[in-house]
């Protein structure tokens, strides 16, 4: 802690080539290689990766999941409300667990899109994240894989609500409501909306599992993350 301390003081005082150099000799201090550092991040990333794409992409994976379950746009939870008001919570459930299922039929094309990105991270990269925030990683990983993975989750969504007649429904449902006069407009297009919640709640997933390696002594499973990661407690 007191090494971190110091080097924020030195980050104010210093150029930015400068601050490289720290970055550079920081690792060689503790015994352990950018090699090392790298094969550390890429280790905890997969299993963030593996333990919370794979879980989001089961059967509710979504829709039992309150942080990231998707619901209506706040616009239009006004028609959730009523239905479950008039005891059709069974019928309100089901027009959200078409949204979530749609979710969870995309998210496994996030796996090999994730993988790509981290055999990519550099030694520098690897660096900077490591002595980041705690979700430098995730930021990484959402900065080179979001348009992608937006280009692969939103076909796969739109054909999984057009199976249910979901799109349909939920598109007049919405230019109706669009048509009032006292109302403001809202997003028509359901397949964007749920893939980009789909894409919150990935990143959501991948950060929280970040934080727990960073901050938690017993989630750190295997000697390398051991090692790599008490770099950043110093």
């Amino acid at each position: 802690m007191k090494k971190i301390i110091a080097l924020a003081g030195i980050f104010i005082l210093t150029s930015c080539a400068e601050l490289q150099q720290i970055a550079t000799q920081l690792p060689q201090e503790y015994g352990i290689s950018d090699a090392e550092i790298s094969l550390g991040l890429k280790q905890a990333l997969q299993f963030g990766i593996d333990k919370e794409v794979t879980s989001l992409a089961k059967e509710d994976g979504f829709f039992n999941n309150e942080l990231v379950r998707i619901g209506l746009p706040p616009e239009l939870q006004k028609v959730d409300k009523t239905l479950r008001d008039v005891g059709l919570d069974a019928l309100a459930d089901e027009g959200l667990k078409v949204l979530n299922r749609a979710a969870e039929d995309a998210v496994s094309e996030a796996i090999p899109v994730f993988a790509n990105a981290v055999t990519e991270i550099s030694f520098a990269d690897a660096r900077n994240i490591l002595l980041g925030s705690e979700d430098a990683a995730t930021q990484y990983l959402s900065g080179r894989t979001q348009q992608e993975l937006y280009t692969r989750f939103n076909p796969i969504i739109s054909n999984s609500l057009d199976k249910v007649g979901a799109t349909q429904v939920w598109t007049n449902i919405i230019q109706k409501y669009n048509s009032l006069p006292i109302t403001s407009n809202i997003n028509p297009d359901l397949p964007d909306y749920v893939t980009n919640e789909a894409l919150d709640g990935v990143f959501l997933m991948i950060a929280k599992e970040e934080k727990e390696i960073r901050s938690s002594l017993s989630a750190r499973t295997t000697d390398l993350l051991r090692k790599v990661f008490a770099l950043q407690d110093k």
